[in-house]
């Protein structure tokens, strides 16, 4: 008798195995690693050999990279005998049949899956789900028109399956399904926890001429112009900018529309305005703007007062930008305050000195009355010469 049958008879009588069929899944021990091939341990006589085309698609790849000796790995026969006694097998094919049953199974079930997009090609992306490449549709890969896909690239995302052939290389995913009902979900969750009043955290998303969208973790509310500041907003990219974290409270809720308010009651300049501003006290400021009646003087953030063309000075003046000018500074005297209107006038004009102090100043000295025997006798004045 042969050595390999007397091995043969040995393992049979032990209930072991001395061959597998092709197409049988075996489990081998690495015995050997190499830049393009892996020697394995099979259990019989034979050894099995794995081409590195049988083990990954990737055809740079160094399998001395990827594998060390001792690992085990799950393969199926392809030959019994590759030319040289050896076994010839493949990992790859098991992981695609594993993959194809993973898919299959996720469709029929509905499952959402996990993945990663690894490209941006003709009319959608791929995603790699466990080492399967999904194809997903440019229309269902946000919940947003996306002209630049590529932006896409490497972004982690979950996905359901809506066709599944694998043995036709057609399996087209969804994003934007899911991506939808997670944010309404997220929406909802937000809304419910919100009251008007409460104090919120957030982030400047999108910045339009009317004010600003403010992403509040799940749902967004709108921060109008005329609530950004109590000063004066002329444009809301020149106050906020995309992505600054901002403190808001809460104005209104109407449905699921937000409106927010940066205009905090305790920060309100006029609270105490009758105090600051009664009428016949000093004040200074900056001029705002002008218009052809008065110019607008900001007293503080929040506070403009009125200085009328006619309170400027004593002098007629035909328009405030013949003698001011934006920013300058000017100090003076509240004329009027109603705080329920929000409205001061206020008068440069009335702390100026009296006219007749600076008038008549200098003519009282040159008219003074000069006794009359002093006056006969003062050298008569020459007469001014012709010219």
């Amino acid at each position: 008798m042969s050595e390999n049958s007397e091995f043969g008879q040995l393992l049979e009588e032990a209930g072991g195995r001395t061959s597998y069929y092709v197409g049988e899944i075996i489990e081998g021990t690495v015995d050997d690693v190499k830049e393009n091939e892996l020697v394995l341990n099979i259990g019989i006589k034979s050894d099995g050999v794995v081409k590195k085309e049988e083990f990954t698609k990737d055809a740079s790849a160094d399998l001395t990279a990827l594998v060390k000796k001792g690992d085990t790995l799950t393969v199926k026969v392809l030959k019994k005998d590759d030319g040289e006694g050896r076994y010839l097998l493949s990992y790859l094919r098991v992981q695609q049949e594993k993959n194809t049953k993973f898919l299959l199974d996720s469709f029929e079930n509905h499952t959402v899956l996990t993945g990663t997009v690894t490209d941006a090609v003709k009319g959608g992306v791929l995603v790699d789900v466990e080492g399967s490449s999904i194809f997903v549709p440019a229309s269902l890969a946000s919940d947003a028109f996306e002209r630049d896909l590529s932006k896409l690239k490497g972004q982690t995302v979950e996905l359901q399956l809506i066709e599944c052939e694998p043995k036709k290389r057609r399996v087209i995913g969804d994003i934007k399904t899911n991506l939808v009902a997670k944010k309404a979900q997220a929406k909802a969750e937000a809304l419910s926890s919100l009251t008007v009043g409460d104090v919120v955290g957030g982030v400047v998303k999108t910045l339009t001429d009317f004010g600003a969208f403010i992403d509040l973790g799940g749902i967004d509310g709108l921060l109008h112009i005329s609530e950004m500041s109590w000063g004066r907003v002329t444009r809301p990219k020149d106050f906020l900018k995309v992505g600054q974290q901002v403190e808001v409270f809460v104005k209104g809720i109407d449905g699921d529309k937000i409106s927010l308010s940066r205009k905090f009651p305790d920060t309100n300049p006029w609270v105490n305005a009758d105090e600051k501003y009664a009428p016949g006290t000093i004040v200074t400021g900056k001029v705002a703007r002008m218009t052809d009646f008065g110019a607008f003087v900001e007293l503080e953030e929040g506070v403009d007062a009125l200085l009328h063309v006619s309170q400027i000075a004593r002098e007629h003046i035909e328009k405030p930008s013949d003698v001011l000018t934006i920013g300058q500074t000017v100090t003076a005297e509240v004329l009027d305050l109603r705080v329920d209107a929000k409205k001061i006038s206020i008068s440069v004009k009335k702390i100026l000195p009296p006219a007749e102090e600076t008038a008549e100043a200098a003519p009282a000295a040159e008219t003074a009355e000069v006794p009359a025997e002093e006056a006969a006798e003062a050298p008569a004045e020459e007469a001014p010469a012709a010219e």
